[in-house]
């Protein structure tokens, strides 16, 4: 007892109220439980960093200025002035050569991508209003949109390059680019929003990591 009180004498109120008897009956936490939680939200995070990686050149180019690059006569014009991810006008005839039709899900238009006749380095994107599509069909050769090369195209150009060699058998350089007409920077607003959106996400899962990680004092 004298130990007992002697302790408690040299302690001081603010020492003394640090210690909740009702927090130190309390269980510790299911560990598995635990280490669950946070797999799943370092799953979560990678998973949006991803995404927004994914987006990340659709996100820049909605921060392009509106004002097109006029690249003139796309056959003529040189390698050196296309600038991929650009807003970009020009003309062209289109080569019926490699020229496929094809669709997108939950979509009523369809699509038409052919090469600028003369080129393999350049392919156009037309979109075909519903409708409008049909075997006298002629495509126009004023064109107006987004130039970027098919490897950097993004989610809705994936696996394009290879459908047009499989289905025509032409090949298209590594190297080429796809001027997708009618879209312009003010149309990919809608990724850079989703660019935000996958980026808020993933840095809220790390901070809730890092506060779940951290040792309470």
């Amino acid at each position: 007892m004298g130990i007992m009180e002697a302790t408690e004498a040299e302690l001081g109120p603010s020492d003394k109220e640090e210690v909740d008897p009702e927090l130190l009956q309390l269980p510790d936490p299911p560990r598995g439980e635990r280490r669950s939680t946070l797999v799943v939200l370092a799953l979560a995070a990678i998973a949006s960093a991803a995404m927004a990686f994914s987006l990340t050149r659709d996100a820049a180019y909605a921060l392009r200025a509106p004002s097109a690059i006029d690249l003139g006569d796309l056959t003529a014009t040189p390698s050196s002035a296309f600038v991929s991810n650009s807003f970009v006008q020009g003309h062209g005839r289109l080569g019926g050569a490699g020229q496929i039709r094809y669709e997108r899900p939950f979509e009523s238009d369809s699509y038409r991508i052919a090469p600028v006749a003369g080129s393999t380095n350049v392919w156009v994107e037309l979109r075909v209003p519903a409708g409008a599509e049909s075997n006298r069909f002629v495509p126009k050769t004023e064109f107006s949109g987004r130039l970027v090369r098919f490897a950097q195209a993004g989610l809705r150009h994936r696996g394009l390059r290879s459908a047009i060699e499989e289905r025509t058998g032409q090949r298209v350089p590594a190297d080429a680019y796809l001027l997708v007409d009618g879209q312009a920077p003010s149309d990919a607003r809608a990724f850079a929003m989703l660019w935000m959106m996958f980026v808020g996400f993933a840095m809220w899962n790390i901070a809730t990591i890092a506060r779940l990680v951290r040792k309470v004092k």
